[in-house]
């Protein structure tokens, strides 16, 4: 399937179903983990040859600390060995890598891997690349909040000049698009607490496509299914027919 004309410029993914797809190969969750990695590689070459422009992925919630310690464990392994092991080829293809989220949670020498990843890349403009690391949409609208009390208690800023676009400039992404596009793999019909403030517009595709098995195919599936959209933003559909 070749990828629609009409395309997002900014497309969120939660990446779900990687635990069950390990299950039901009678493997240890772990291998589902590392084989969302792949998909991961996958879906960034993909977006980057579509010429999408932002791609933000939901890789740890500030809930998924809750699971067990064993997994966890695995999941902080498998981003040191992404941080090692994929940071050259994104550079080398002009990928700039950000992780959004409360990084002081992670240990030091994982939070300095990000952070040197994030300088390395800071520069390319083929693909603006986010990964969301212990986050979470109401984390992120309360610590826009409260920087905005904070400049207001040093006399920085009035309470009633306080506003949407001042709030939305607080917080995390501030500079990008919002999501056009939102799709959550796995079969689940929620958005988990991703983007609550970003994806007040965002288009949301549901598949029943397990994360790992997630591909270009996919991909281009929801693109697809996007083209067909008709976003009116509050407008009527004729209105936008009479604006065309």
């Amino acid at each position: 399937m070749n990828a629609p004309a009409t395309l997002p410029r900014h497309v969120a993914i939660i990446m779900d179903g990687n635990g069950r797809w390990a299950e039901r190969r009678h493997r240890p969750r772990s291998m589902g983990h590392r084989a969302g990695q792949k998909a991961v590689r996958a879906s960034v070459r993909a977006c980057r040859e579509r010429g999408i422009a932002v791609l933000t992925l939901f890789a740890f919630s500030s809930e998924n600390w809750r699971r067990p310690q064993e997994e966890v464990g695995a999941l902080m392994e498998l981003f040191l060995h992404a941080l090692d092991s994929e940071v050259e080829e994104l550079h080398g293809n002009s990928v700039r890598l950000r992780f959004i989220g409360a990084l002081e949670a992670f240990a030091p020498s994982l939070r300095e891997r990000m952070l040197a990843a994030m300088r390395r890349t800071a520069d390319n403009t083929a693909l603006a690349l986010n990964v969301a690391v212990n986050y979470g949409g109401r984390w992120d609208i309360a610590q826009a909040a409260r920087t905005l009390a904070l400049e207001a208690v040093r006399g920085d800023l009035d309470p009633v000049d306080i506003d949407e676009h001042r709030l939305a400039a607080q917080l995390c992404l501030a500079d990008l698009p919002p999501p056009d596009l939102l799709i959550r793999t796995g079969g689940e019909h929620r958005i988990s607490n991703f983007l609550l403030w970003q994806l007040a517009y965002a288009e949301l595709y549901f598949t029943d496509t397990l994360w790992p098995d997630f591909d270009a195919h996919a991909l281009d599936a929801a693109l697809d299914a996007y083209s067909h959209r008709e976003r009116r933003f509050g407008r009527t559909g004729t209105q936008l027919r009479a604006r065309a």
